[in-house]
C-alpha cells in the first residue's frame, strides 16, 4: 500500500474548458480528483461535457458566460461558491482570435480580443485571489502562446493579449507568493487541433520541420503540465512561463 497521502479534492475553474485544449485540461483535473467548473459561451457544449463527466463519476458544472464582459467574474465565482465553495485553482484558458494585418485591423478587433484573452484573466484572478489568500493556498495558471514569444504576422491583437498574460503572471506571482499562491503561464506551440488538422499536408510538414521533436503536441500534453502546476508537487514553481512546443523556441 502506498504511503503517500492523497491530495485534497480541489475546486477548479477552467475557462474555455469544454472544447479543444480546455476540454483536455478539464478531463485531466477531474481525473486527478478535482471538482471543475467549466466556463464558456456554448451552452450545449458545456452541458454535454458536464453530463459526460458526471456520468463517469466525476464532478463538473457548467457556467455560461461571455468573458468579454468585465463584470462576469463575480457571476462565475459566486456560482462556484454557492455550489462547492471558493475556487482554489484557476485556469485562464479561454482565447479568441480575430486575425488581420495591422493596417486592416479595426480598433474594436484589438480591444475585443484583449478583453476576452487578457482582461478576463485579470478580473477572474482578482475575484479568486481573496479566498485563496485566506486559505493560504492557490494556483493560477494562464494559458499564453508560443507566438507571444516569437511573434507572427497578422496577429497583433492576439499576440499582445498572450504576451500580456505573461506579464500579468509575473506581477501576480510576485504579489501573491507570500500567501502560498503560485502563478504560472504555459505557452503552447503547435498543438493538434481541428485547425492544424485542416492544414494541407505540405504546410503541416513545413511547420514540423521547425520543431526538433518532429511532431505537433497534443492537448493532453498541455493538460498534463496544467495538472502538475495545479498540484502540491509544483509548490516551489511560480512566475514562470513554461513552453510546451517540442523545442521550437529555445532562446
Amino acid at each position: 500500500m502506498s504511503s503517500e497521502t492523497p491530495e485534497k479534492k480541489r475546486i477548479a475553474i477552467v475557462t474555455g474548458g469544454a472544447k479543444g485544449i480546455g476540454a483536455a485540461i478539464t478531463r485531466r483535473l477531474v481525473a486527478d480528483g478535482c471538482r471543475v467548473a467549466i466556463v464558456g459561451r456554448d451552452e450545449a457544449a458545456l452541458t454535454a461535457m458536464c453530463d459526460q463527466i458526471n456520468s463517469e463519476g466525476g464532478e463538473a458544472i457548467g457556467v455560461t458566460a461571455d468573458l468579454a464582459d468585465p463584470d462576469v467574474a463575480e457571476t462565475i465565482c459566486s456560482t462556484v461558491e454557492d455550489g462547492w465553495g471558493p475556487a482554489e485553482i484557476l485556469v485562464n484558458n479561454a482565447g479568441a482570435a480575430r486575425d488581420n494585418l495591422l493596417i486592416r485591423m479595426k480598433t474594436e478587433d484589438f480591444s475585443d480580443i484583449l478583453n476576452v484573452n487578457l482582461t478576463s484573466a485579470f478580473t477572474l484572478a482578482k475575484r479568486c485571489t481573496r479566498p485563496m489568500m485566506k486559505a493560504r493556498w492557490g494556483r493560477i495558471i494562464n494559458i499564453s502562446s508560443i507566438v507571444a514569444v516569437m511573434g507572427n504576422a497578422g496577429q497583433a491583437n492576439y499576440i499582445a493579449s498572450k504576451a500580456g498574460l505573461i506579464g500579468l503572471t509575473r506581477a501576480l506571482a510576485t504579489e501573491l507568493a507570500s500567501r502560498n499562491i503560485t502563478v504560472n503561464a504555459i505557452a503552447p506551440g503547435f498543438i493538434e487541433t481541428e485547425m492544424t488538422a485542416s492544414l494541407p499536408e505540405d504546410v503541416q510538414a513545413k511547420y514540423k520541420d521547425r520543431i526538433p521533436l518532429g511532431r505537433f503536441g497534443t492537448s493532453e500534453d498541455v493538460a498534463d503540465l496544467v495538472a502538475f502546476l495545479a498540484s502540491d508537487r509544483a509548490g516551489y514553481i511560480t512566475g514562470q512561463t513554461l513552453r510546451i512546443d517540442g523545442g521550437m523556441v529555445m532562446a
